[in-house]
């Protein structure tokens, strides 16, 4: 690169022209070095995302990075009514600092107009923020050249001398050639000449450009499948549609001087420009604004009377000294690294928070090792109490910020960001952007649907590739390992072009959204930092640097993450004050045995991070006693460590020696049962037996757990030399180094542990000791989930054995309430009902409850409610304490909202009848006259409206007969399949099926059934699914064998056949044979008689018998029996039905034998 350049790239798209651009920013310097060009400018879309890691990227590797955007500008004015002219691109380079400055400012002029309009800047704006700033007119496709193309050339022209007079001596005219085959594209043909002439008629530069999107030709058909995937087209649509050409690659200087040798002047002015940009984009030290005058000083105020308040309430852990050492031992490493400030401002936020009631986490990951944090209560755990390090947390021999991630509870995140937009200004507080690229898996779908594959094909060959950890693997790696991939690519020409288009285009970046908890805090504006942007989705900015380049760039960041757990503790302490119980959460005692106990009973459902049937199962192992067997538990389940749970459980029960590691350090593993398994312990260990200071131990696990080869090969002879100065030899100093690099690799971090063992506690503390209130709140907290909230009333009945009162227009408030030991169903839980029309009802009935349907439609306007919240309402029973007849409920709604309607239409009028108030001489309409559904229909229809079956279950009246088959529940599986696997038969109601496909081809499905003892699932192959498919319908009743085993810790059940349960209950020994109806009333045999005659009707006639009738009326001398048909229905839910009938005391089963 030493002779003069002869060409710079001046117009390029990376990867963060979304969607649009192919070149990867980090393979760029190698690019331009590879040909000779020492500079290279990257203007992406409308967006400076690459900004700071292009710098830095570039300029390490000795090429100058020239920053600079591509931006629309928007060039005819908007007419209201009329169609909006689209606005056209402008190339920007920043010259100077002022220059770039400029660019962050209209970076913000293209986001944050709070319009929602597309990213746009005006002329105004282009002027107004000039200063600096090299323009490139646009090309062809810019707005002189649209209007040029549009012969407008006056207009052109006058455009042109105002962008020439907003950037004096700094604005060049664009000229760009893409020739092909039959020459340059007709748009390029068109606009130079005009370019070319006015120009040299205003004494203005001319600039030549190649607006660069893909690396090499060859990358062009898939690039083009890229914008396809963009625009939603199809690559075989018409060429028309094309707006690149195989042109827009990366040129070389020389490719690039032969285009333009006409104008070899437009060729030197690249190499002028980037001369002239000499600004980069560069890393700053942390910028936060200043709390107080004199920080250091009220940190330590702050921090010491915040000790003296905690130590006067809490248990000591260790003396008052020991607590005052360390708090200035924390002070001194904190004030030495400059973060007094970071302090502060986040005690400040969370202050706030709690001075508002706004649930706080007690601490989360290695901040919760703080004694300062402790006393500022920006956590909540005593340090000295769990045997925490401050080092794990801000290391003085390793400089980076502190990051304390903050848990809010989960509805009231937004209010505390609110106060910090407030307390440091709205323009120097933002959100955290991220960007979502094309994996493997979702480039294959992408460009399969692009290509127009059929989609069973493309979702085949996706599923081909494998997933390690969370992600797939790259098609390359793919292809490597899976000989079926491979196969599928030589059969097939269209594949083959699927695989390659996808490898040239995976890991390009496909959205921008932003970060879930990352909020940024300024000194200043934060568009004199870095470039903002704004997600449609949300009012607050975001920058364009994600988390590590916003970072680099001087910004300090803030995680407000919403725990939904925190809102569940809430929940449950707002209803036990509304019954007089007051708890402080925070000081619940930590020795209750009643938590405990639900702890080693593994009563968990709905109990934070044990709900697993995993955690479960380790904690009937377990049986916790303490706060510590919690810590270590949350810290021991997972991948790796989870191998030491049984050692673990053996240890602390006594069933098994501890074992020794070595005396010097035995002690630090006592609490841990002998195991390693916290980070922590991996620091402490190196401080006691090998003299490190707790500094370099973390630098030493941070090397282990990396697996830095050079670091450890550095640090096993440091470790080793120290062990032998305490009296180790070097054989056990070198194993137990080997110990520590194996668990340091997975050690959790014991801080993050303990914060979240405590909410732990808290939930269990709950459900033990107030079981009704903390269901009652966590269901709040799921309102919406059906799914969740069904289990939830699987674990209130059956678990809790506490009554959950069905849904009612009396007793029902918006939300899940308590009422003398019950839950009652919240009405907003119901589907498709909103929370705000149920609000409407529970207003209009205050303190005094409704009386009849009449009564509700006029003290609540039915109309604004809605008639599908209604239907709701009538299929859930709801309205039963009104009228029992549903059916009757529903079909008269019409009626109901009309005459509500015109009620509250007469009082809004402010009409009075002359009966008194308005409405009340309306003629109340008459309900529809329909028989109610039958028992089974009126389970069909709740489930309908709640999503599961709450008051009953449609296999409740099959239960006797299938107990006398030897059919077996759920819950009864369960425990037989923990001997080992069987064979079972298992009765329950369809409630979905998933059918997919194999890679073989072969039809499989998931099928989700219920009986009354919970939910489960089973796996139906090709050959079972053809035969049983009709019966595995949703709402179907079936009995099915299966296979039961237990993988995993869950049960699996593959289904070996179904068949109707009818068939099934009436077939063999003890089947039903008939019924004996005993009834008092004689009324309630024509009732018996429609019930029959409907059920014969709909043809749901499986089981047929004698029915008789015990007659018991008192005015009849004595029991008359009377026989109604010898081959009637007589099935288990016919049984049910007439149970209901008023008048029919009960219902006997004749058996056949």
């Amino acid at each position: 690169m030493s002779s003069a350049p002869r060409f710079i790239h001046l117009r390029l798209h990376t990867e963060y022209s979304l969607l649009e651009g192919a070149i990867r920013t980090k393979k760029l310097p190698g690019l331009c070095r590879d040909m000779g060009m020492p500079a290279v400018a990257v203007t992406d879309t409308n967006n400076m995302f690459a900004a700071l890691e292009f710098s830095v990227t570039a300029a390490g590797a000795g090429i100058q990075p020239i920053m600079g955007c591509q931006v629309d500008l928007e060039y005819e004015p908007v007419i209201p009514g009329q169609r909006q002219v689209p606005p056209a691109p402008i190339v920007l380079l920043a010259q100077d600092e002022a220059g770039y400055e400029n660019l962050l400012k209209l970076n913000s002029c293209l986001y944050l107009r709070g319009d929602h309009q597309l990213p746009h800047v005006t002329a105004d704006e282009l002027e107004q923020y000039s200063e600096g700033v090299i323009c490139l007119s646009g090309g062809p496709d810019g707005a002189l050249g649209r209007m040029v193309r549009a012969g407008q050339e006056p207009k052109a022209l006058d455009l042109l001398k105002r962008l020439a007079a907003a950037y004096p001596n700094r604005f060049y005219v664009e000229l760009q050639r893409h020739p092909g085959e039959d020459g340059l594209p007709d748009a390029e043909t068109r606009t130079e000449k005009f370019f070319v002439e006015t120009a040299y008629a205003l004494d203005l530069p001319l600039v030549a450009t190649n607006d660069v999107y893909f690396p090499k030709p060859k990358f062009y058909e898939a690039h083009d499948a890229l914008i396809c995937i963009a625009e939603g087209a199809y690559v075989d649509q018409q060429q028309e549609r094309r707006r690149l050409t195989p042109q827009h690659y990366l040129k070389t200087p020389d490719e690039m001087a032969a285009l333009f040798a006409d104008l070899p002047e437009a060729i030197e002015n690249t190499v002028e420009i980037a001369q002239r940009c000499w600004v980069v984009s560069e890393r700053r030290d942390p910028i936060l604004p200043t709390f107080a005058e004199d920080e250091v000083e009220e940190l330590r105020r702050q921090a010491h009377e915040g000790l003296e308040k905690r130590l006067a309430v809490i248990p000591h852990a260790a003396s008052v000294e020991e607590y005052n050492d360390r708090l200035e031992f924390e002070l001194g490493i904190i004030e030495s690294m400059g973060f007094p400030g970071y302090f502060l401002i986040v005690a400040d936020f969370i202050k706030w928070a709690k001075e508002h009631d706004i649930p706080v986490g007690p601490g989360r990951g290695s901040g919760a090792g703080s004694l300062v944090a402790y006393a500022l209560t920006i956590t909540n755990l005593d340090p000295l109490r769990y045997s925490l390090l401050f080092e794990r947390f801000l290391n003085p021999e390793r400089v980076s910020m502190p990051d304390f991630d903050i848990d809010f509870c989960m509805d009231r995140r937004e209010e505390v960001i609110h106060y910090v937009q407030e307390k440091y200004g709205h323009d120097k507080v933002g959100q955290i952007i991220t960007f979502g690229a094309l994996l493997s898996k979702a480039a294959v779908r992408d460009i399969g649907r692009v290509l127009q594959m059929p989609f069973g094909q493309v979702d085949r060959l996706s599923k081909m590739i494998p997933v390690e950890g969370v992600k797939p693997v790259s098609i390359e790696k793919a292809l490597a390992t899976e000989e079926r991939l491979r196969e599928e690519a030589r059969n097939e020409e269209v594949v083959d072009r699927l695989l390659t288009y996808g490898q040239q285009v995976e890991g390009l970046l496909r959205n921008a959204s932003t970060h879930a908890a990352g909020v940024v805090i300024g000194d200043r504006p934060l568009d004199e930092l870095v470039p903002l942007y704004q997600d449609p989705r949300s009012d607050m900015p975001a920058t364009q640097f994600n988390m590590k380049w916003v970072e680099q760039a001087g910004l300090v960041k803030f995680d407000f993450l919403g725990l939904k757990t925190l809102t569940v503790i809430q929940n449950a302490l707002d209803l036990l004050k509304q019954r007089g119980v007051e708890i402080d959460i925070d000081h619940i005692p930590l020795d209750d045995k009643p938590t405990y106990d639900l702890y080693a009973a593994a009563k968990t459902v709905a109990v934070f991070q044990v709900e697993s049937s995993g955690m479960m199962d380790a904690l009937r192992r377990m049986k916790p006693t303490c706060i510590e067997d919690i810590v270590a538990l949350v810290a021991l389940y997972r991948p790796g460590p989870m191998e030491n749970i049984p050692t673990y459980c053996e240890v602390k029960n006594g069933v098994k020696e501890r074992e020794s590691v070595h005396p010097l350090i035995d002690h630090i593993l006592e609490e841990t049962q002998g195991i390693i398994v916290y980070q922590e312990q991996v620091m402490q260990i190196a401080q006691v037996m090998a003299g490190y200071s707790l500094g370099g131990a973390d630098l030493l696990r941070r090397a282990m757990g990396k697996k830095i080869k050079e670091a450890m090969d550095a640090e096993r002879p440091k470790f080793e030399k120290g062990a032998g100065e305490n009296g180790v030899d070097k054989k056990k100093a070198s194993e137990v180094f080997d110990l520590l690099e194996k668990f340091a690799n997975y050690g959790f971090n014991k801080s993050h542990a303990a914060a979240y063992a405590v909410v732990s506690y808290q939930t269990a503390y709950l459900k033990a000791n107030y079981p009704v209130e903390f269901m009652a709140g966590i269901m709040n907290c799921d309102i919406h989930l059906t799914d969740k909230l069904s289990v939830y009333a699987e674990e209130v009945r059956r678990g809790l054995e506490i009554e959950i009162v069905p849904p009612c227009i009396n007793r029902s408030i918006e939300t899940f309430s308590v009422k003398e030991g019950k839950i009652v169903y919240a009405l907003a839980a119901l589907k498709n009902v909103g929370h705000e029309a149920m609000h409407l009802i529970v207003e209009g009935r205050g303190d005094k409850a409704f009386v009849t349907l009449f009564d509700l439609a006029r003290r609540v306007d039915l109309k604004h409610v809605g008639k599908r919240p209604l239907e709701m309402l009538a299929r859930a029973g709801a309205f039963d304490v009104l009228d029992r007849n549903r059916q009757r409920v529903l079909k008269s709604l019409d009626a109901l909202v009309a005459y509500s309607a015109a009620i509250h239409e007469q009082r809004n009028s402010n009409q009075v009848s002359l009966f008194g108030e308005a409405g009340e001489d309306l003629p109340e309409p008459k309900l529809a006259q329909v028989v109610d559904w039958l028992p089974a229909e009126r389970l069909g229809e709740e489930h309908v409206a709640i999503g599961f079956y709450l008051s009953g279950h449609p296999l409740d009246d099959y239960m006797g007969v299938l107990k006398r088959k030897g059919i077996q529940t759920l819950a009864q599986v369960e425990e037989l399949v923990k001997s080992g696997a069987a064979v079972v038969k298992m009765a329950g109601t369809v409630a979905a099926k998933q059918e997919r496909k194999s890679a073989r081809g072969n039809r499989f499905a998931f099928v989700q059934l219920s009986d009354p003892s919970g939910l489960y699932e089973v796996t139906v192959f090709s050959e079972t699914l053809e035969k049983s498919r009709e019966h595995l319908e949703a709402g179907q009743n079936v009995v099915i064998t299966a296979e039961a085993t237990y993988e995993a810790e869950q049960l699996k059940l593959l289904c070996k056949g179904a068949r109707p349960i009818d068939q099934e209950a009436s077939s063999g020994a003890g089947g039903g044979g008939g019924l004996r109806l005993f009834i008092n009333d004689s009324n309630a045999v024509s009732t018996v008689r429609s019930i029959l005659s409907r059920t014969v009707e709909a043809g749901q006639v499986r089981m047929k018998g004698p029915i008789l009738l015990t007659l018991m009326d008192p005015a009849l001398p004595g029991e008359v029996d009377l026989e109604i048909g010898a081959d009637l229905p007589v099935s288990p839910q016919v049984r049910g039905a007439l149970k209901a009938v008023q008048g029919v005391l009960d219902v006997e089963e004749l058996y056949s034998r």
